[in-house]
């Protein structure tokens, strides 16, 4: 790195460039080059100077608009009803809930013995356990099934490590017993003694199955199972009505669920059946059988029902056919109901069945446009259903539905303080044409007085990976940007599932491509439709979509004024090459194995970091965590010194690293709402609408 003196925060509106230092990469006979290599040692002094130069940097540019990020803040926080109260859930005997406290960053989780009028019980009190640690989550959170215990893991660096702890609720003290690195995923057995968690391996994948019993020393816990298959990954859960222990072995394309007696937690899994390449299924338990989801030959999946025991596939019998225009997204089950979460057209439908009159019905809903979750539903002798409707007009909203009479009771809707009314904004969902004449949908939410004249500032977003459908759902904090006259557009691009599953085969492996060219179709769709114009567009996308993000200012960088890239997985082909990595193996199933030829050489075409060149790119807004360990903080960094060399214009270019989170971000909810403050600021600012 060099001119070290301007990296310093006294000196910092030159921006920083990092040392070349000559690296190549030679597969197939072609060779990368990738000057940056070197910041992937974070041992490295100058890998650490380069990150903080970069936030000086960033932090002396945004500096002028530290008065409007404080009036964001406030507009944001002052829509939120701080203290606050979410709607307690019954299990047996009591009533859980979690509330929040003005100036308290994280929930406190609850319960009452009998009554809501009850004394109130605090079990975890998450703004004690975070102090002193700039990060903070908890991944577990179980209570044992004779409410006595509460098992709970903590987060204190965003490297998505838990540490497990297990908390006497009568005598308020922890065993003696710690777990350290476990993951998020844990079970009770029946007995309350006997737990069941995960471990992960160097590569992030959770891949180790541990039986602990209570009070034992965790030296003497015993492997259950070893998923050796680096593709694969496991998880531990219990059903709904508490019979059996799944362990669930899942690579992007195949599965396998086994099963064990909940009653007999030191026994041996049993098979539903055994993973066949390509074959997905999920189960849920209902007396003596299963309810299988599984694309085997139905590629939008159907629903099958086998008798627990009973691995032979021939033996299986249909519940619910194949439809090529509906995709089962996912089941639940009650003593005498059988819930199926389906997508049609992009939008999500609930199908309700009675199993002992097999009635059937699809629960309605008031909007065309919105997303329903269902809630915590921990009863399995229950007629209530709880779920979440929200939509990109209406704040989440919490819902009993009567599954016999279908009556629907609101519980609750997230209040939005300080006057918001829903009629003041419109949304609509339009389609865009791809080059090859898909229609690709594209929601959107705008205040109800602009005009398609092309002068609007718009923010479009998107994701297009591992099938996941971009949810439509309300946000307060949009609201600084709505009043401000910025039009929001989300496009649900190839990648997703949002039209099926084929709208994600034909977004991954060598159609990949599609998620790009689908995305810059609905950018100049709304242009062309009056909606925005190129100066007057802002794109934004994190994760796999700030590939998305890093592919198309690459292909198309004319179309955008703006972006933002959030911890943005760019450094496509060396990350999936580096099987060490979160990104790799696993992920082969997703994009490709680019130690075959012809995925190596497709992935190379699209890859950010790899296709950056001598050309004029929009203003960027990269983020980056370093304790991250899905997107390492080295590809946005390598992506910015990169791009930071290359560009022959002067438009910003900023990297901000969290020195101490990880993919997500910041942790707390005031430090979160910063976070987007900042961002909103960066655009404002692109788009000339900061205030004096």
């Amino acid at each position: 790195m060099n001119n070290t003196d301007e990296m310093t925060p006294a000196v910092s509106l030159n921006p920083p460039i990092a040392d070349k230092r000559p690296y190549v990469h030679t597969l197939h006979g072609d060779s990368r080059d990738d000057p940056y290599f070197w910041m992937r040692d974070r041992t490295d002094p100058a890998v650490m100077a380069y990150l903080e130069a970069e936030n000086a940097y960033t932090e002396a540019f945004m500096q002028p608009t530290e008065a409007l990020q404080h009036t964001l803040y406030k507009e944001m926080l002052a829509r939120i009803q701080e203290t606050d109260l979410s709607v307690p859930y019954r299990k047996d005997n009591y009533w859980y809930y979690s509330r929040t406290e003005e100036g308290k960053a994280y929930s406190i989780q609850c319960r009452k013995l009998g009554s809501l009028n009850a004394p109130e019980e605090v079990l975890l009190d998450q703004n004690k356990l975070a102090e002193g640690h700039e990060y903070f989550d908890v991944g577990v959170f179980q209570v044992s099934p004779d409410h006595r215990i509460l098992a709970y893991s903590v987060d204190t660096s965003g490297a998505e490590l838990y540490t497990l702890y297990f908390l006497d609720l009568e005598t308020r003290q922890l065993y003696a017993e710690t777990i350290p690195e476990t993951y998020e995923s844990f079970a009770w057995g029946n007995d309350n003694r006997t737990i069941f968690y995960t471990q992960v391996d160097a590569a992030h994948r959770p891949y180790k199955l541990f039986r602990h019993t209570l009070g034992t020393p965790i030296e003497q816990d015993e492997l259950v199972y070893h998923e050796t298959d680096e593709a694969f990954y496991l998880g531990v859960g219990k059903t709904r009505s508490e019979a059996y222990i799944l362990l669930s072995l899942n690579s992007k394309v195949t599965s396998e669920v086994r099963y064990l007696d909940a009653n007999q937690p030191g026994g041996e899994f049993q098979f539903v059946q055994e993973r066949s390449p390509s074959i997905e299924y999920y189960v849920e338990h209902h007396h003596d059988g299963f309810y299988i989801t599984t694309n085997e030959n139905a590629i939008n999946f159907k629903l099958m029902w086998a008798p627990v025991g009973v691995s032979d596939r021939s033996q299986w019998k249909l519940v619910l056919p194949h439809r090529q225009d509906v995709l089962i997204e996912g089941v639940s089950t009650f003593a005498d109901h059988l819930i199926v979460y389906e997508r049609q057209a992009g939008v999500p439908n609930v199908r309700v069945r009675q199993l002992s009159t097999q009635a059937e019905h699809l629960i309605d809903f008031p909007e065309p446009i919105y997303e329903v979750m269902e809630g915590a539903n921990p009863e399995f002798h229950t007629t209530t259903l709880r779920f979440t409707y929200t939509s990109l007009l209406t704040p989440s909203s919490v819902f009993d539905y009567d599954l016999n009479t279908r009556d629907r009771l609101l519980q609750k809707e997230t209040p939005v303080l300080g006057g918001y009314d829903k009629q003041q904004y419109r949304s609509e969902w339009l389609m865009a044409t791809a080059p090859d004449g898909t229609a690709v949908p594209i929601s959107m939410v705008y205040k109800a007085d602009i005009s398609k004249d092309g002068s609007n500032p718009l923010l479009l977003t998107g994701y297009g990976s591992y099938g996941a459908s971009y949810p439509v759902y309300f946000s307060s904090t949009r609201l600084s940007l709505l009043n401000r006259g910025v039009v929001l557009a989300f496009a649900h691009i190839r990648g997703g599932s949002e039209m099926g599953r084929n709208w994600y085969e034909t977004g991954k492996f060598l159609q990949k491509k599609n998620t790009f060219t689908d995305f810059i179709a609905c950018a100049e769709y709304l242009i062309h439709q009056g909606w925005t114009s190129r100066d007057r567009l802002a794109i934004a996308g994190g994760s796999a979509g700030g590939l998305l993000m890093g592919a198309v200012v690459n292909m198309r960088p004319d179309l955008f004024r703006t972006v933002i890239a959030q911890v943005p997985f760019v450094d496509v082909v060396s990350t999936i090459l580096d099987t060490s990595l979160p990104l790799s193996a696993m992920e082969w199933e997703e994009w490709g194995n680019p130690n075959d030829p012809e995925f190596y050489h497709y992935m190379k075409s699209y890859s950010p970091y790899d296709n950056v060149a001598a050309k004029d790119y929009p203003a960027l807004l990269v983020t980056a965590g370093l304790n991250d360990p899905r997107v390492s903080y080295w590809e946005p960094a390598k992506w910015t010194a990169k791009l930071r060399d290359l560009k022959t214009n002067n438009h910003t270019l900023l990297l901000k690293t969290n020195m101490g989170a990880g993919h997500s971000g910041a942790s707390g909810r005031y430090e979160q709402l910063k976070e987007i403050a900042f961002e909103y600021a960066f655009l404002l600012k692109e788009w000339g609408l900061v205030e004096d």
